[in-house]
């Protein structure tokens, strides 16, 4: 897979997007390689997408996960491998398919990411391992104290209900180095190397009428407005070592 040129990852200007017209690069026992992909891999805490790749011929590979390419070394490489279900057809190099995602999980996702993202604005502390899932997010932080999910619930409903913008940009690797704080994970470190960084805004910049929510780098799939995310509330909270605390959120409905 070394030699394969990069798959080009639509998600990452377009996470509405659904399908696509792709070719076969690669298929391995770890899964099938495309040029272009709509799949999320897993990363950043976000799961990786399901869906199907449908042939020109009728035939059908269920997609069960999606992950991120890795040399023999582990060393992760530029591209996108669709893990498909035990008894899929094969496929073969070359080979034209029509990929779709599963979009309800997939909105699912977004919806829970994105009130992640909001939940660092109402939780003001660096997150130490993070699992978003179709069904839950977990979050870990790095405190001592204790967190009033009532509350937090209370503050997450407000959001929702501003119907605030979440936007795509980036800024350049030096802008970052720049600008530590932007990293609120310890555990996820945001990609550098191509001169620019994906980020994720949510609100405004604190120059204009919209609130400044949330800004921090994110390679991950997310809504366009707050509203979007819809009834979520925090199911649990709990003390998971002296100085850390996790919470969970889940959908209300």
């Amino acid at each position: 897979m070394t030699t394969l040129p990069a798959t080009e990852e639509l998600f990452r200007a377009d996470a509405y997007l659904q399908t696509c017209e792709a070719t076969v690069l690669a298929v391995s026992e770890a899964g099938i390689v495309l040029d272009r992909t709509v799949f999320y891999p897993l990363g950043g805490g976000q799961a990786g997408d399901a869906g199907e790749l449908r042939c020109a011929d009728g035939r059908v590979v269920p997609v069960v996960d999606t992950r991120k390419g890795k040399a023999e070394d582990g060393q992760p490489l530029p591209l996108v491998v669709h893990v498909p279900a035990a008894d899929a057809p094969a496929l073969q190099v070359g080979e034209r398919v029509s990929a779709k995602i599963d979009w309800q999980r997939r909105h699912r996702l977004m919806r829970l990411h994105s009130a992640s993202h909001v939940l660092c604005h109402l939780v003001p502390h660096l997150v130490n391992g993070c699992s978003i899932t179709p069904e839950q997010a977990r979050i870990d932080f790095v405190t001592n104290e204790a967190i009033d999910k009532d509350a937090i619930t209370e503050g997450l409903a407000a959001v929702v209900a501003q119907a605030l913008p979440v936007q795509v940009s980036s800024i350049s690797d030096a802008e970052l180095d720049a600008n530590p704080a932007l990293v609120k994970s310890m555990s996820v470190q945001p990609p550098r190397g191509s001169g620019q960084v994906r980020t994720i805004r949510i609100g405004g910049d604190g120059s204009g009428p919209l609130p400044a929510i949330d800004f921090q780098p994110c390679g991950g799939t997310h809504i366009a407005s707050t509203q979007e995310i819809g009834a979520v509330i925090i199911s649990k909270t709990e003390k998971k070592g002296a100085n850390s605390r996790r919470v969970i959120l889940s959908f209300a409905d």
